[in-house]
Parts: C-alpha cells; structure tokens; sequence
C-alpha cells in the first residue's frame, strides 16, 4: 500500500496560506506534547485563520496589551506565543504581561533584545510555559540570558541570523533554536541547516494578496489595468505627435514651393482654392 496521507481541502478555503514545505526539515520544538516546526510571524486575523502554521509568534511595535493578546488566542486554532515587552515596557510590567499571557491560553511568552537578565528570572518565578528571548547578534550577552532562565533563543538578525544561529548551536548544543527564515528557500534552508529548530515565516500583507485578486476582477470585467491605461494613453500622444509633424512639414514645403498652405473657403455660391 502506498504511504500517502490523505488530503482534503473545502472549495472555500483552499484560497489559504501556505508556510513553505522546506521547513518540514526541522527537527521542531515539542511544546506540551506539540511538536512546534514553523510559527507565522503576525498579528492579523484574516492570517492568522488561512495560514497552516504549526504556531503564531504575535509580536507588535506596541507596548503588551492583554486584549490583543486575548483576540489573537480567539482566532487561532494553533498555540500562540505573544511579545511580553522588554524594551519600552519592562520589568514588574512585563512580569504581569507574562502571568496575564499564560492565563489566557498562551503555550509562551517572548522579550525583545534589550530586557535585562532579572527580569527573565523574574518572569520565570511566575509563569510555567517557555520564556523565549530574542537575539539579534553574536555581541549580545547571550550567556546572562540562558543563565536567568531564557527556555528558547529567538535570533532575528537580518541576512546574518544563519551565522548567528551557527555560533550559538556550537556553544549550545541543546538550546531549543526559533529562528527567521528569510524570504526564500535558499535562506531558510540555510538557517535550518546552521541548527535552527523552528523557523519564523513573514507571510505576504494583505495588499499584495489583494493586488492579483483584483487585477482579475478588473479583467473579468473589462477594465483596464493601470498599466494598460498608461499605455493606451501614450498610444495616442504617440499618433497626435504624427499628426502636428505631418502639419507642419506640410507647411514647411510650402513654403519652399512660394505657395500658400492649401486652403478652402466659401463665398456664397462660389469657391475659391
């Protein structure tokens, strides 16, 4: 019998998001008995409910809020890590974010770069699902942070994050590795190959999914894309152009002929050329 799984999409949600299939090479990170390979890196809903990421790392340029917390939870049917501050909003503050967050359902919490080593141990003190801290390079004091407690490393370091992830897997053979992937496969393979357990995936936004919908609709109802506009608009400067050249080359022989430019006009019943 053929080692197939089965597979079953509706009519309506095929249209979906789909993580790239190279991640399937991670060896992943078992989370409460769920083996975790890839999360979708966003906190919009539409997303988040069409995308078929192992989880959500729901990380916004905002200081925590529980209700952001809440309604992404609400509409993810896959476990949710949620950014607890460590920049701007730090310390007892982020402490309570934290315990509010494993609260409402969250499987992690995660800190940006610059949070100090004791508030990791603090947070530890006080909530039972993984403290994750974001790296962002090589220079940071990654030691202090697995000290205090940090259960994952989150390296996001641009088109350096494989170098990043390499150096801190030989030193740290057993850390669990969340990593971005880059936006295309040869990056993302390139990261898992360097020791990344899961990879972060940046999905389209909304405008650029949009954009080819539309474009078709547009089609489908004859009219004209933008850049078909523009082209039939200079189709016609272009003939235009002709014509005023043809005019005045006319008037130009003309000219050199001692003659007037062909004229025509009418006086009563009579024409005179």
């Amino acid at each position: 019998m053929a080692n197939s799984i089965p597979t079953f999409n509706g009519k309506l949600r095929n249209h979906r998001l789909d993580v790239p299939k190279c991640i399937d090479r991670c060896s992943g990170i078992t989370i409460f008995g769920r083996n975790l390979k890839s999360f979708v890196f966003s906190t919009d809903a539409a997303t988040i409910c069409n995308i078929n990421a192992d989880g959500v790392i729901a990380v916004y340029p905002f200081t925590p809020q529980p209700r952001i917390v809440h309604a992404t939870i609400t509409v993810a049917d896959m476990p949710v890590f949620v950014g607890v501050g460590g920049g701007f909003t730090s310390g007892e503050r982020s402490v309570q974010q934290a315990v509010e967050a494993e609260n409402q359902g969250c499987y992690g919490v995660l800190l940006n770069a610059p949070v100090p080593p004791e508030v990791i141990g603090l947070i530890k003190q006080h909530v039972d699902i993984p403290v994750v801290c974001t790296i962002v390079s090589i220079k940071q004091d990654i030691d202090e942070r697995i000290a205090a407690g940090a259960d994952i490393l989150n390296v996001s370091a641009a088109s350096k994050t494989p170098e990043v992830v390499a150096a801190i897997r030989k030193k740290y053979p057993n850390i669990a590795i969340i990593a971005t992937g880059g936006p295309t496969e040869e990056s993302i393979n390139a990261t898992i190959d360097a020791g990344a357990n899961v990879i972060t995936y940046a999905p389209p936004g909304n405008g650029g999914l949009l954009k080819d919908i539309r474009e078709s609709h547009r089609h489908r109802y004859g009219s004209f894309p933008l850049d078909s506009f523009r082209l039939v608009c200079f189709g016609f400067d272009l003939l235009f152009g002709f014509i005023r050249m043809f005019r005045f080359a006319y008037r130009m022989l003309s000219k050199c002929l001692n003659r007037a430019p062909f004229s025509v006009c009418t006086k009563g019943n009579s024409t005179v050329t």
